[in-house]
């Protein structure tokens, strides 16, 4: 197992899903560089308004924002796409890549081709 698949190994639905995403195919990358917890809450918060009022509910999502804004420090981001492009799941790692601090899953908005 690795160490992003030992780290998505937590009791939370979006981690399950994300491993299990992973563990079926899904292509996934984390980010060298590190940002603020309080800026990707304060974006992903306003987002998750916006989706709200679509009648969207992104599992995850408002729980992420919660753990990154008790978190306080900065963040490493990353991307799980399923292999089936219908989910991509935001990750949210310590500093150091060392830990998972938060997770999500978003339904992929994917125009269906007229053809």
């Amino acid at each position: 197992m690795g160490a992003l698949e030992r780290m998505l190994a937590g009791d939370d639905e979006a981690s399950a899903a994300a491993l299990a995403a992973l563990r079926s195919g899904a292509t996934y990358h984390v980010w060298d560089t590190t940002h603020p917890a309080e800026q990707h809450a304060g974006v992903f918060a306003r987002r998750l308004r916006r989706m709200r009022l679509h009648g969207v509910e992104p599992l995850g999502l408002e729980r992420a924002v919660q753990l990154l804004r008790e978190h306080g420090r900065p963040v490493r981001g990353g991307l799980i796409d399923s292999a089936d492009q219908k989910w991509t799941f935001l990750l949210y790692l310590t500093e150091d890549g060392s830990a998972l601090l938060a997770c999500a899953r978003l339904q992929r908005w994917v125009e269906r081709s007229p053809l």
